[in-house]
Order: structure tokens, then C-alpha cells, then sequence
């Protein structure tokens, strides 16, 4: 648990550029580098992480936590990728935004967003090289990818994600039997997610229960990643905060590290100005537990599935989707956010190369993109 911890808190110091960043960090560090589970049962995992609503990334987290030390080794990733953007987001709400715009961190900002190109980047190709190696996955990745280009949204992911799992499982089904055992469902964890979310609403009094009853219901509703929050959470605290409050937290989640979740701290913490600190926990609980509870629903009787032929073709193209997920994720968000001309280009090139020609620490890359951020 503790090795888990650790490897994950240093981690979410680093982890800039949001969910498709984050997916190629573990997908480098834990795969790659640590090799503490190998590339298919990586792609399984993070295929069922983006069908289950709550913040894709941090489940995916959650799970590697989960499969290398069982539920305690879940609990430790969730706390040490979560602690700092959680403690960042903190301390603005107690601090205000004196430092929050200065020239000093608005350049380190944009150099790490060009570190998290480099990382996304890097993340595509090693799919690609896994996932992609015939003609099927790799139209279906680029098939993806064109799709998110032309029509950016939450409907088009889903469409892409189920069109790839169909035309998977109808021929990219291996050989082999059939059948299937009877899929494993965790179900004190599923109807401990339903309860809290059908009678929290009814039951919480105002305070901090209710105030744990507003996140934990954005979070059971949030497909698509961390910026769906922002506007359920909007319509949940309607009139309970203002407007310029949420956007100063949603400013100040995307320029952190770590999951875009974290803005649950920053909004708890300015809901309960008496006890600030209780205000972050509880709203920060409340947005992850539901997406945690799912995962722990479902893990075993996925990978149960996933022992079956048809299933195993489905989760193929499932797999090459998602590299076009994040083809598609390289250049909006992150290349459009991170390249603002030939110099941030070229350097993302160099960084990239570094990287995976030359096998460049990311201990050393990131102090040097930081850096490359004040001349850019």
C-alpha cells in the first residue's frame, strides 16, 4: 500500500494536461516502467473506466491501485494522486488568487501543458504499436479520431466507443470457446452506489451531509470526464454560490495537476467558509465515491467477460477506439492548448524525441519543459 501511495503521489505532482494526459502517465509508468500489469489488462481496464460515469482517469487509477494490492492499494492510488491537486485547490480557496495569475506561474503552467503534449503523444504511438497492428483497429482508431475532429462531444465518444465494441466483437473475435462463466458482480458496493444516490437527496440535512448528497450526486451523473462536473454541479448549488466562485475554481482545476475533480475541494471549502478544511473532504469524497463504488461493482465480472471470445473482439475494437480517443484528445484539448506557435512546436518535437529515442528521464523533462515555459 504504501509503495502504491507513494508511486501515485508523486505522480499526481506531475500529472498536468487533464484525463488524456493522465491515461498516458499511468499507461508509461506502470506499464512501461514499473510493468505492474501488462498492456492488455491496462487496455481492459481503461475500456471500462470510460463506460462507467465519474472521472475516467482517477478510476483507472483507482483500479491499478486495486489490482496491484486489493481494495487497500485502491484507496492508497485515490489518496496519493489525489492529495496534492486536493491541497492546491485548498489552499486558493484559503488564500484567494494573489498568486494564482502572476507572470511566474502562468509561464511553469505553459510549460507543463507542453509536457503534457510530449506525454499524450508518446501514450498514442505505444497504444497504437499494441492495439492498431492490422488494418480493422487501425481504421477504427483513425475512424474515431475523425469522428471527435468533425464532432467534438460526449454523444460522439459514446457512438465511437459502441460502433468499435460491435464491429469487434462481430470480427475481431479470436478463436476459442464460446461460452462464458456468469459474469462476477460486487453487489454490496452496486446497491451501496444506488442507495446513497436515490436517497441521500431525500434524507441529508442541510450542512455537510447535504453538501456530501450534492457532489455525490454530480458525480453518479458525470460521463465524459471532469468538465461535465462544472455544470451539474452549477444547477445541484444553484444559488448557494456565485458564478465567478466556480469558474475561479474551474480555472484553477485545469492549470493543476491531477484529476479535474480536484475542483470539489476548492467549491466545498467556500461552501462551509466555517470549517473550510471539512468543506473540501467531504465535497471531494462525495464526487469521487460514486465512480469508486462502480469500479469495484464491476472489475471482477469485467475481466470475467473479458475471458470471452466475442467479448475479448469487442474489447479490441473497444482498445483501438480509445487510442483514437486519445489521437483525437492530442490535438483539442491538449496540442491546442499547449502549442502557441513554431518555437512550442519544435520543442515538443525535441521532447518527444528525448523521450522515446533517447529514453530521457520524465524526472528530467519536466523541470526542463517548466523552464522552456518562461522562454516560450
Amino acid at each position: 500500500m504504501l509503495s502504491v501511495f507513494w508511486q501515485f503521489f508523486m505522480l499526481g505532482w506531475v500529472s498536468f494536461g487533464g484525463p488524456a494526459a493522465h491515461i498516458g502517465y499511468f499507461q508509461r509508468h506502470f506499464v512501461q516502467k514499473l510493468g505492474w500489469l501488462p498492456q492488455d489488462q491496462f487496455a481492459s481496464t481503461l475500456a471500462l473506466c470510460q463506460f462507467l460515469p465519474g472521472p475516467a482517469s482517477s478510476q483507472l487509477g483507482f483500479a491499478i491501485g486495486y489490482q496491484r494490492a486489493g481494495f487497500g492499494g485502491a484507496i492508497a492510488a485515490f489518496a496519493g494522486f489525489t492529495l496534492p491537486s486536493f491541497l492546491l485547490m485548498l489552499a486558493l480557496a484559503l488564500l484567494g488568487q494573489h498568486y494564482a495569475g502572476s507572470a511566474v506561474t502562468l509561464a511553469i503552467i505553459n510549460g507543463l501543458k507542453l509536457f503534457a503534449l510530449v506525454v499524450v503523444a508518446d501514450a498514442v504511438l505505444s497504444m497504437a504499436g499494441q492495439f492498431c497492428r492490422s488494418r480493422l483497429p487501425l481504421s477504427l482508431a483513425v475512424g474515431t479520431a475523425a469522428l471527435l475532429w468533425i464532432w467534438p462531444g460526449l454523444a460522439a465518444q459514446f457512438a465511437a466507443l459502441l460502433t468499435a465494441g460491435i464491429t469487434g466483437a462481430l470480427l475481431l473475435t479470436p478463436g476459442g470457446d464460446k461460452t462464458a462463466n456468469k459474469p462476477l458482480i460486487n453487489w454490496p458496493f452496486l446497491l451501496l452506489f444506488a442507495f446513497l444516490l436515490v436517497l441521500l437527496p431525500l434524507l441529508a440535512p442541510p450542512g455537510s451531509a447535504g453538501l456530501f448528497a450534492d457532489f455525490y450526486q454530480a458525480g453518479s451523473l458525470v460521463f465524459g470526464g471532469g468538465h461535465v462536473v462544472l455544470p451539474l454541479l452549477q444547477n445541484l448549488l444553484a444559488g448557494e454560490l456565485s458564478n465567478n466562485a466556480f469558474l475561479t475554481g474551474y480555472g484553477a482545476a485545469q492549470a493543476m495537476p491531477g484529476p479535474m475533480f480536484s475542483l470539489a475541494a476548492f467549491l466545498g471549502a467556500e461552501l462551509l467558509p466555517a470549517s473550510p478544511l471539512l468543506g473540501a473532504l467531504v465535497a471531494t469524497f462525495g464526487v469521487f465515491l460514486p465512480g469508486f463504488l462502480l469500479v469495484l461493482a464491476f472489475i471482477n465480472g469485467w475481466q470475467t467477460l473479458a475471458a470471452n471470445p466475442r467479448m475479448a473482439g469487442a474489447i479490441a475494437g473497444i482498445n483501438a477506439a480509445v487510442v483514437g480517443l486519445l489521437l483525437a484528445a492530442l490535438y483539442q484539448p491538449v496540442f491546442v492548448a499547449s502549442v502557441t506557435g513554431a518555437p512550442a512546436l519544435a520543442a515538443a518535437a525535441l521532447g518527444l524525441l528525448a523521450l522515446r529515442a533517447f529514453r530521457c528521464p520524465l524526472l528530467l523533462l519536466i523541470p526542463a519543459f517548466m523552464l522552456l515555459g518562461f522562454w516560450l
